[in-house]
């Protein structure tokens, strides 16, 4: 199954999901990527200046990691396409209209945003308002 592309249907069918916890970015030699993944990353990207990791504000802290502010993770429950146009864009503009700041991750089955844990419920309110007939 390849996902949905269609921008009409992506945005109808969001169904923006608060994921329980908190997360946090932090930063980490490439080497040491064994050394961080009892700490259970859900993401990751290797960048030239170190492997970023995206994990559970907890077990981060408990590492003794330097961290991000506490963000919180809103999955779009629609499985959308890679090639799709323009969900990211209108998800951006949406919270880009409340002020959140957004960091988003496109997975194969779902998009997901991270946002500052304090605009979590205002975040998930704009998102959903995308699905609304009126839009």
């Amino acid at each position: 199954m390849s996902g949905v592309t269609d921008l009409s249907k992506l945005l109808a069918s969001l169904e923006p999901t608060l994921l329980d916890g908190e997360f946090v970015y932090t930063t980490v030699p490439h080497e040491k990527l064994d050394d961080y993944l009892p700490l259970k990353p859900i993401g990751m990207f290797f960048e030239a200046e170190g492997l970023t990791l995206i994990l559970p504000n907890a077990s981060a802290v408990q590492a003794g990691l330097a961290v991000s502010a506490p963000l919180r993770c809103i999955t779009m429950m629609v499985h959308s396409s890679l090639d799709a146009v323009g969900m990211t864009a209108a998800m951006a503009s949406a919270l880009t209209k409340e002020g959140i700041s957004a960091n988003v991750v496109a997975a194969y089955y779902h998009d997901h945003i991270f946002v500052p844990a304090v605009d979590a419920d205002r975040a998930v309110a704009a998102l959903k308002a995308l699905s609304s007939p009126a839009t």
